[in-house]
């Protein structure tokens, strides 16, 4: 065999025994948190998470541009430490989850790259309703094994949205003036990926 054949033939092996994507991650739902916060009656902050997600995540530190996500969440996995609020976020003044039940994310591109993170730009469906949002990431963590063998790398996010953008309008005025639900709400995202084999 040819020294020409028989680098192809290596260069070859070599090509198909790589993964798909270098950087091809799962989303650890167990040790991953979907956080909200919005402001309550003015005066106060109201906190919750969504305890139910899903995602893939394409990430190489050499190609930071190449980045990509796609994420679900279940929308009736929403705790904000009150059954009854809870249950009226599921409603139709606000997420109305029989109709809609997953919120979606799927990024698009990748913008304003430093040292310390980059900003993720993709569309996020709410209720039915898509709007192209910034997340702001953190850069990942370098990959590490844990005690089973599993790769992991772990970064954080966080973006602010208008709840009134995607139909969740539902509110009532104080008799001192201001509004009971902020329309702002801060989104905040401690994520844990899982390398695929």
């Amino acid at each position: 065999m040819s020294f020409v054949r028989r680098s192809m033939v290596v260069a070859l092996g070599t090509l198909l025994s790589l993964p798909a994507w270098a950087g091809s991650y799962t989303v650890d739902a167990s040790h991953t948190r979907v956080g909200f916060s919005v402001t309550h009656m003015t005066v106060s902050t109201v906190r919750g998470e969504f305890g139910e997600v899903s995602g893939t995540v394409q990430y190489d530190e050499k190609n930071v541009a190449g980045t990509k996500v796609s994420a679900k969440i279940g929308v009736k996995s929403v705790d904000t430490r009150d059954a009854k609020r809870d249950e009226h976020l599921m409603q139709a003044d606000f997420f109305e989850v029989a109709k809609f039940p997953e919120m979606t994310f799927e990024s698009k591109a990748v913008k304003n790259v430093s040292s310390d993170g980059f900003d993720l730009v993709g569309d996020l469906t709410i209720r039915g309703v898509t709007k192209e949002i910034a997340l702001r990431v953190k850069t990942p963590t370098p990959e590490v094994k844990d005690p089973w063998g599993n790769t992991k790398r772990g970064t954080y996010a966080t973006a602010k949205i208008n709840r009134k953008d995607f139909g969740l309008s539902f509110n009532a005025t104080l008799d001192q003036g201001g509004l009971v639900v902020g329309d702002e709400v801060t989104i905040e995202l401690d994520i844990e990926l899982n390398a695929v084999k």
